[in-house]
């Protein structure tokens, strides 16, 4: 689903970002967060609900975590941490990598053709 202007606004909201709406940041990683968030549900088996679906309220909330955790932790690293790693990020690209086309031939060496 597209990021409508209504969604953003509660996501800026969410995340405490509305008086920095209009910085170029926050206009260009929201959008791309949300269709992130939106994504990796979708790749997780959780299908976004009709607006009048019981779990709609749940869902979005869900996506609001996702996009202010995204926010939050934008850098790879957590500086200031014992953790080397983003935890979040390397979620997410273990979870790109496990919905890669073929991704049962990568480990086997078998490869595609």
């Amino acid at each position: 689903m597209a990021l409508t202007e209504e969604r953003r606004e509660s996501l800026l909201a969410y995340c405490k970002l509305t008086e920095l709406k209009d910085d170029p940041e926050v206009q260009s990683l929201i959008p791309l967060f949300y269709d992130a968030a939106v994504g990796y549900l979708d790749d997780a088996g959780v299908a976004e609900p009709a607006e009048d679906d019981g779990r709609r309220a749940r869902y979005d909330l869900v996506v609001n975590y996702l996009v202010l955790d995204s926010w939050e932790r934008r850098d790879t690293s957590l500086p200031g941490t014992a953790v080397a790693d983003n935890p979040s990020f390397r979620r997410l690209i273990t979870q790109l990598k496990l919905t890669e086309p073929d991704v049962s031939n990568l480990d086997t060496g078998q490869g595609v053709g």
